[in-house]
């Protein structure tokens, strides 16, 4: 049986999208620059908040340096509207409460800067996670396994022992780095195809079915 579950954040425990693209559209009219639809920062996140600000940007003006610049006003302005429209998936606090109360430990692995990890995890869940990991300086990010590893060496856990849960072909490449098993979350920001072109162990369509999948293999009911 799988004793850790570690769950990504943005698109599998909490739907961030809108107050991502309120963000990422405010920095970008404080410099001139154009903004984008709501649903196409689907394309645009999960590899942290700098490859965010690269993509959003118009091609020609992807330097450093106005990376740099509109990512400090991106970061100005989520830290005062992270919890706007932002919400839990439905079903999802039921889930990690179902888990905590069958033993299972829980953990957050995502790419979103630890201050703004604990923020949002802080606002919206109760649920108490044995650990809550977001991007820190000088380690690197998903799809690399570092922060996988590190929560497996924290909680005393062996990769056979651990599902990771996600919503992206990061998050896929992550638990095949890490040599964990992935479910790929289908109500997230990214496609089936994506899911499983990434090497999707299993894929949930919904809460429901997640928790269908975790009872055969956590014991949960």
């Amino acid at each position: 049986m799988y004793r850790l579950v570690i769950f990504d954040l943005d698109g599998t425990l909490a739907d961030t999208l809108s107050d991502l693209a309120y963000s990422g559209n405010t920095a970008l009219e404080h410099f001139g620059y154009p903004t984008h639809d709501t649903e196409e920062y689907r394309y645009f996140v999960g590899d942290g908040i700098p490859m965010l600000i690269r993509r959003i940007l118009p091609e020609n003006q992807r330097s450093e340096e106005n990376i740099s610049k509109v990512k400090a006003e991106f970061d100005r302005v989520y830290a005062e509207h992270f919890d706007v429209f932002t919400k839990p998936y439905e079903g999802i606090s039921e889930l990690l409460e179902r888990l905590s109360e069958r033993g299972v430990m829980t953990a957050i692995a995502s790419n979103k800067a630890a201050e703004f990890t604990e923020r949002v995890v802080s606002k919206f869940f109760t649920h108490r996670f044995s650990a809550v990991c977001g991007k820190k300086r000088g380690r690197s990010q998903k799809p690399a396994p570092d922060i996988v590893f590190g929560i497996m060496s924290q909680l005393g856990v062996n990769p056979d022992e651990v599902l990771y849960a996600g919503d992206s072909g990061v998050d896929m490449q992550t638990a095949a780095n890490a040599g964990v098993k992935s479910v790929g979350c289908l109500w997230g920001f990214c496609t089936e195809k994506e899911l499983s072109e990434n090497g999707a162990w299993q894929l949930a369509a919904n809460e429901e079915e997640l928790r269908y999948l975790l009872k055969k293999l956590c014991a949960v009911a």
